[in-house]
Formats: structure tokens, C-alpha cells, sequence
């Protein structure tokens, strides 16, 4: 079986599919899947979204990128991190692809949600973007690796991988492992050791080969794990097998309630 270790099932766009988009999971294996916060306006909607279904989690955060909207206080994550489909903080992390310095609302927002993940006893869904340096530094400032967690749709090179499960991340590949281009995150993913990895869609964006361009959904990510499988020459069920349990194994609020 396979599980989306990372998408976003309440987006508009696919929530009107839902139905669907489970059907369709089911057919390719894919058992269960984590709906990633991005703010907290829509955190509500997205704990409606997934209530119904027992093989759907949530994470508690807010996105690193998102400049216009409120704060998480450290009451309000430890409040959502309760709830009991809640197993990880985030997406949390830093994003300077369109700043030229480092912002201090996002320096101050990371910390915030690692000091958070480490009083709730949950691990971190990271996103880093143009940043990589920076957001090793403070998980190691603020000891994340109390919690661990999982490097997001992974993209950086093997330095920052190896420095990342050095502090007990997981690390998850996306639809662009897929990609012909991605020369750099091909050797990543034949380097990272099987008892490290995850896979992830991140839905609806990053749509794996041979749906590039088109809308994703987490029934897609059988096809990041065929990728794997191909770069690391290990059968499929290899793969399915080893990102089932790394999932569980991090995510162990998860594992409890399965």
C-alpha cells in the first residue's frame, strides 16, 4: 500500500472531487493521506474535509510564504495539535525564493512552530525554498530534533539531505522526481536510504510523469514511488513497504489510530 505523506485535499479544486479522488485512490492502493495546513482561516474547513473519512489526517501550522495572513500563537497550534486527526506540525519552515533578505516574521513564525512541535510531542512537515542554510540552522537552534520530521517535496541537494536526517528527517519526494531534468534530485533519491523516505504528491501542484501540467491528486503518487523504484533498482513493493513504515513510524499519533 502507499500513502500521500503530503497534499491539500481541501483546496478548492479538489475538494469538489473528493469522492472521486478517493475512488481513485483506493484502485491504486494509495491507503491513507496527510492534508497539510497552510493557514488558519481555512484550518476549520479543512478539519470538515477530512472528518468523514477515517484514512485521512491533518497537520496543524502556517505556510512560511504567506505574509498576509494571522499568526499561529503558541496557544492556538497546541489547541489544533490536541485535536485527534492531528499528527504534525506544519507546513512550517522558510521561503526566500521571492525575498532578497531573510524576513523576521518568517525567522520568528519557525521558531514559533518547532518550539510548538516540540511541546505537543509532534514531528514538523518542513518547507524550504531558496533557504536551505537557514532553515538547517534553526531546526538545529531550536533542537527539532527532539520531534524530527520530513523535508517536504524534497529538491535541495545530498549535503542538505545528509545534514537534514542527521537530525532525524525524513526525507519526501514529490511528482519531481519524476522529472527528466531533475539530474540533481535523481542521485538524491538513489543516495537517501530506504528507512529515510517518504512520497508525497503534494496535491493539487506538481503533478508526477505522465500527468505533468495536469491537475494532481494523492491516487498519483504510485507513480513518484515507480520513480524510486527505477532509481534505486529495488522492486515496487519495496518501495510501498518502506514508505508505509517510515510514515508510521514518524507520524506514530498516526500509527495509533489506523
Amino acid at each position: 500500500m502507499y500513502i500521500d505523506s503530503h497534499c491539500h485535499l481541501n483546496f478548492p479544486e479538489l475538494r469538489a472531487q473528493l469522492p472521486e479522488i478517493l475512488a481513485n485512490m483506493a484502485r491504486n492502493q494509495v491507503t491513507h493521506a496527510l492534508c497539510v495546513s497552510v493557514n488558519l482561516p481555512d484550518w476549520p474547513a479543512m478539519m470538515e474535509t477530512i472528518a468523514p473519512h477515517d484514512n485521512l489526517w491533518a497537520s496543524a501550522g502556517v505556510h512560511p510564504a504567506y505574509d498576509d495572513t494571522p499568526e499561529a500563537s503558541m496557544a492556538q497550534l497546541l489547541d489544533m495539535a490536541a485535536h485527534p486527526r492531528v499528527i504534525a506540525i506544519g507546513e512550517t519552515g522558510l521561503d526566500y525564493y521571492h525575498q532578497e533578505a531573510a524576513p523576521e516574521w518568517q525567522l520568528n513564525r519557525f521558531r514559533q512552530h518547532i518550539r510548538a512541535a516540540r511541546q505537543a510531542g509532534l514531528p514538523l512537515i518542513i518547507h524550504t525554498r531558496a533557504a536551505a542554510e537557514d532553515t538547517l540552522r534553526l531546526l538545529r537552534e531550536e533542537h527539532a530534533e527532539e520531534v524530527g520530521g520530513v523535508m517536504h517535496c524534497f529538491s535541495e541537494s545530498w549535503e542538505v539531505a545528509e545534514a537534514a536526517m542527521e537530525l532525524g528527517f525524513m526525507i519526501s519526494f514529490s511528482g519531481i522526481v519524476t522529472f527528466k531534468n531533475a539530474h540533481v534530485l535523481h542521485d538524491v533519491a538513489r543516495r537517501v536510504p530506504l528507512e529515510r523516505i517518504l512520497i508525497e504528491t503534494d496535491a493539487p501542484y506538481l503533478a508526477p510523469v505522465p500527468y505533468r501540467g495536469k491537475l494532481n491528486d494523492p491516487s498519483k503518487v504510485i507513480h513518484v514511488a515507480e520513480k524510486l523504484s527505477e532509481l534505486k533498482q529495488v522492486p515496487l513493493a519495496t518501495i510501498a513497504e518502506h514508505s508505509t513504515r517510515n510514515f508510521f513510524s514518524l507520524f506514530n499519533k498516526a500509527a495509533a489510530s489506523a
